[in-house]
């Protein structure tokens, strides 16, 4: 008896010692667009405590320029071409409504890694990773879901014949078509405080990939924001973001969870490119849906009292494909049985003044759908040479030359070294051809590839 006490008591220690995660991943949201990361148009002043609470992290990357392999890479630590997520069933940079293809459940997300390890497990928001059943969130470790299957953007009436009404579901059911896109943050950010309210005695974990900004030209708010900024459409909604912020950590704090919960702020690529300009990537060049620093190198903020240094800044080059093992090792949780290209972090996030990362060694590898345009290593990013580069949103290829820059301290790229450093370009070669051995390139498939979810007949989500 008495040993079964003892083991219970060290059962409910450990459960109590793990840190509930919140990740808040807004959708399409550059580096220049908050104040902490030096923004002078938006007011951002909860993201911006958030900064002042925990570490910025100044070389955080996503996987692709573009929201599906974005998501993917997050979900699974995976690089989206091992995984099958680089391109979209009907050869296109994301999923669209009614797609055959989705993640494959056989991949193991962070959420079924931390639900292994008793957490409680909820997405809210924008998933864009198949709207099939079998590729939904509640089928893939989530026990619940809030939000919208796919981009905001991909509505019926651009395609009447084929898509739906962008449905708002609840599980696996559609509970309003079309969906008040208005009122989405809003009703996103009242699910996650309710969420955090029901689980304030469990470890639990909260994914919150936001709707907005969003892919349209002209981002939506709820009355409360719309027209309050000095930015437009684009400017409220960054507000509106900032205030759900707000409202999270005010029920942290609420419920006493604020000092034992790692949160988590970043976006899944950077702004796009609007005539005039909406979102700021500054100071990196580029834009969102490419392989440039803009489109890849995103505003991170980490906050956990006590574990990550306030006010700090880290430079230190890091993905999104870390968070599932970093999570695990945080949780004491087993990492998937098959391969994963991202690293446990955990010592980076103590360390602000250590620049060293395991990808320096690996390399950071860029790819945009089924090619390799770049690779990124320590301080140096070689631009590979092409005889033709994906661009944009189309396969539209043309040629590109090889570039090499410092872009941890030419942040902004305004001075091409290749002439300079050969064995630096030598090495980044080498290490971009191992990449195309192991993840492929265009028309040649990799060793370690895995295939991604396919059904064989695709139905629209209905209410």
């Amino acid at each position: 008896m008495k040993t079964l006490c003892l083991l219970l008591l060290f059962s409910v220690s450990s459960l109590a010692a793990k840190p509930n995660i919140v990740f808040i991943f807004v959708d399409n949201f550059g580096n220049g667009d908050l104040g902490c990361f030096g923004s002078k148009l938006h007011r951002t002043p909860n993201v911006d405590r958030l900064a002042a609470e925990g570490t910025k992290f100044t070389s955080f990357y996503v996987a692709s320029g573009v929201c599906t392999p974005s998501r993917a890479a997050l979900m699974t630590g995976c690089y989206p071409r091992r995984i099958g997520m680089h391109i979209s069933d009907t050869g296109g940079a994301v999923l669209q409504p009614v797609a055959r293809k989705g993640l494959n459940p056989s991949e193991t997300t962070i959420a079924e890694v931390l639900k292994s390890a008793g957490y409680a497990t909820m997405a809210i928001g924008k998933w864009h990773l198949g709207d099939q059943p079998a590729f939904l969130p509640t089928r893939q470790g989530f026990d619940d879901f809030f939000g919208i299957p796919y981009s905001d953007d991909m509505t019926k009436d651009k395609k009447p014949d084929i898509w739906p009404d962008l449905p708002l579901m609840r599980g696996e059911k559609v509970i309003e078509a079309p969906a008040d896109r208005d009122h989405l943050v809003k009703r996103c950010t009242e699910e996650a405080v309710r969420f955090i309210e029901q689980h304030a005695a469990s470890p639990f974990f909260l994914y919150l990939p936001h709707t907005m900004p969003g892919s349209t030209a002209h981002p939506f708010s709820s009355e409360n924001f719309r027209g309050k900024s000095a930015n437009g459409d684009y400017g409220d909604s960054v507000e509106e973001l900032d205030w759900s912020t707000g409202q999270i950590m005010a029920a942290l704090q609420r419920l006493k969870l604020a000092d034992n919960t790692l949160v988590v702020w970043t976006s899944d690529n950077g702004a796009v490119r609007r005539t005039p300009p909406q979102g700021s990537n500054a100071p990196y060049r580029g834009f969102g849906y490419d392989t440039s620093e803009g489109a890849m190198r995103m505003p991170c903020i980490m906050r956990w009292p006590g574990k990550i240094p306030g006010g700090a800044v880290n430079d230190a080059l890091c993905s999104t494909m870390d968070m599932l093992p970093t999570f695990a090792s945080l949780a004491g949780a087993a990492l998937p049985p098959h391969k994963i290209d991202g690293h446990d972090i955990t010592a980076l996030l103590s360390d602000a003044k250590s620049t060293r990362s395991p990808w320096d060694e690996d390399g950071f590898f860029y790819y945009r759908m089924q090619q390799l345009q770049a690779v990124r290593a320590g301080d140096w990013k070689l631009y590979l040479p092409l005889d033709g580069k994906f661009k944009n949103l189309s396969p539209k290829r043309e040629p590109f030359p090889l570039q090499l820059f410092d872009v941890r301290h030419d942040v902004s790229e305004e001075h091409e070294v290749s002439a300079q450093h050969p064995e630096v370009v030598q090495r980044l070669t080498q290490l971009a051809e191992k990449a195309r051995a192991d993840l492929g390139d265009v028309d040649r498939p990799g060793s370690g590839q895995r295939e991604a979810g396919m059904v064989g007949k695709a139905a629209p989500l209905l209410p």
